[in-house]
């Protein structure tokens, strides 16, 4: 069983940046495909950043390419989302989400595909 513990949000204000961290206990962190999704208010929980199990592949949603880096440490168990430029239309709560197959060859962009979440994180934009 895969525990992801979030860390990192908070009050920023535009154009400011932020790092969330999520570390991982439980099973073969290394060998999963891990997501950062966001989720505001009365809407639905959407892909911000997927990385593959290597790290050596990532995609970004348009809203946020070229200004969130999603990386990860696979000897720290622990993956990052480096946030800069932020807007206040960033504002959410973000969580990460850890997908159960190992050694895949995706990475995956659907919340109903990832099966191990972190607690959410509020992320506040103030313009």
């Amino acid at each position: 069983q895969v525990q992801l513990v979030e860390s990192g949000g908070g009050l920023v204000l535009a154009g400011g940046s932020l790092r969330r961290c999520c570390a991982a206990s439980g099973g073969t962190f290394s060998a999963y495909a891990m997501g950062w999704f966001c989720q505001a208010p009365g809407k639905e929980r959407d892909s911000v950043a997927a990385i593959h199990w290597t790290g050596g592949r990532t995609y970004y949603a348009d809203s946020v390419k070229g200004r969130f880096t999603f990386s990860r440490d696979n000897a720290e168990n622990t993956v990052y989302l480096q946030m800069n430029s932020l807007k206040p239309e960033d504002t959410a709560v973000y969580y990460c989400a850890a997908h159960p197959k190992q050694y895949s060859g995706h990475y995956y962009l659907r919340a109903d595909e990832y099966d191990y979440w972190g607690q959410g994180t509020q992320v506040t934009v103030s313009s």
